[in-house]
């Protein structure tokens, strides 16, 4: 049975994946160190190299080429008759360059934006569960806090990871992991699917992570973790629900 003492030491970044498979081991490190920089660099590295990774497959591009050859398809079939040639002219080639920008700044965003979301999440994770504990009467550590929640984070890398492969595999960038692939994508289902869509297993198993790591730290008790773990992960599942820009219909 392993019973090393932790020590300053102790943790580090050989254990981002051990936190998978024991987390009790790691938090309990924690508690006692909360040393986190190492493994939150090594995340934010992952992350950049797999939207490196990402940008690399041209899949973006592709994506990008394909909605802009729908919108210049469109717009000849539908203002061919209404337009002047140089009007129909000057509007194909905005669209085109509004295509070049696009394609720019996703790709500037799959490389860089991934790492700033990271960190500025876990940050902002960290100072809620700061507040809770606050008001729960206990003591709170930050430092503890952020390295539960850095640790916990592995999972997003993982995930990211796993994204990144099956992008590969079915070369293209449209996927998810989330519960909706266990439905079709037909109208009739539609409200299914948001709500499975909204549904990330790795986000719950972070969420399972954070909430066994504030209990072992001594952060919240067993049931104050519980529901304060559950309802962040029902407020960020509900976020999702919400339609993005690019999901509502023209």
């Amino acid at each position: 049975m392993f019973t090393a003492q932790p020590t300053s030491s102790a943790l580090g970044l050989r254990h981002a994946g051990t936190v998978l498979v024991a987390p009790g081991v790691v938090f309990r490190w924690i508690a006692e160190c909360g040393r986190y920089g190492w493994v939150l660099g090594a995340l934010i590295l992952l992350n950049t190299l797999i939207g490196w990774a990402t940008v690399q497959t041209g899949l973006i591009d592709r994506e990008v080429d394909r909605r802009t050859y729908q919108a210049l398809t469109e717009l000849e079939r539908e203002q061919i008759d209404l337009l002047s040639r140089v009007e129909l002219s000057e509007r194909l080639e905005k669209i085109r360059k509004s295509a070049e920008f696009t394609k720019l700044m996703t790709r500037g965003g799959a490389i860089l934006a991934a790492p700033v979301v990271l960190v500025s999440s876990l940050m902002l994770i960290a100072a809620l569960l700061f507040a809770v504990v606050a008001l729960a009467g206990n003591k709170p550590e930050y430092p503890t806090l952020m390295a539960v929640c850095v640790y916990s984070a592995v999972v997003d890398v993982l995930a990211a990871g796993l994204r990144l492969a099956m992008m590969l595999y079915y070369r293209t960038s449209q996927v998810d992991t989330s519960l909706g692939l266990l439905v079709a994508s037909a109208e009739e289902t539609g409200t299914l699917k948001t709500i499975l869509s909204a549904v990330d297993p790795f986000r719950a198993w972070f969420w399972v992570l954070v909430a066994l790591g504030l209990m072992v730290t001594g952060q919240l008790s067993r049931r104050a973790a519980v529901v304060t773990c559950v309802l962040f992960w029902l407020i960020a599942t509900g976020v999702r629900m919400i339609p993005m820009p690019a999901d509502m219909p023209a």
